[in-house]
């Protein structure tokens, strides 16, 4: 059976008309959903499963303790490595759903480097995902390095920075895939000009 990773930002309350069909399709299709437990788009992927009545849904909760499982599903406990609380805390539920899915569907809100961080994580990991932009349903699909290099070429610095302070070292080198870790091509154009 396949599992797909389903996450996105959590100032994302209301899931974009392109998230909705696409959750139709995984639940038409009977693949295994892992979802997080946190307000935003985690949260509104629970109700939209839990209208569909759907069961094949796992809840990812740090320590065990989710804050949002709308459905009773069952939930998988995760080891936050001694972190109380803050962005270690729970970043480990994502790097753990990473691990579990065969896919990963992320709804953006087009700043939020957590979600980003998970398709690098999905792509180091050898896994697809789809990102779908939730003002204007703009869709981008993640296979390889050049399509994670061209979609980092398209946004500012700011959020570049803000998922390498985010990402461990490894996640950031990609296990050692070559072209991953490296700057956009616009950015060693503008060193190489100065």
């Amino acid at each position: 059976m396949t599992t797909i990773f389903v996450g996105g930002s959590r100032s994302v309350a209301r899931l974009p008309a392109a998230a909705c069909e696409r959750l139709d399709n995984i639940v038409a299709s009977g693949a295994r959903v892992v979802v997080g437990d946190a307000a935003g788009v985690d949260a509104a992927v629970q109700r939209h499963l839990l209208a569909a009545g759907y069961r094949a849904v796992e809840i990812f909760a740090s320590e065990g303790r989710p804050r949002h499982n709308f459905g009773d599903w069952q939930v998988r406990a995760v080891s936050a490595e001694g972190a109380r609380d803050g962005y270690a805390f729970f970043a480990a539920k994502d790097r753990a759903m990473a691990e579990a899915a065969d896919f990963g569907l992320m709804i953006w809100d087009g700043k939020s480097p957590g979600t980003a961080l998970n398709i690098l994580r999905l792509l180091g990991r050898g896994k697809k995902a789809v990102l779908i932009e939730a003002s204007g349903d703009r869709t981008t699909t993640f296979r390889d390095a050049g399509d994670w290099l061209a979609f980092l070429d398209g946004r500012d610095s700011r959020l570049r920075t803000d998922l390498r302070k985010r990402a461990t070292t490894a996640e950031w080198n990609l296990h050692r895939q070559p072209g991953l870790a490296e700057d956009p091509p616009s950015d060693k154009a503008r060193r190489a000009g100065s």
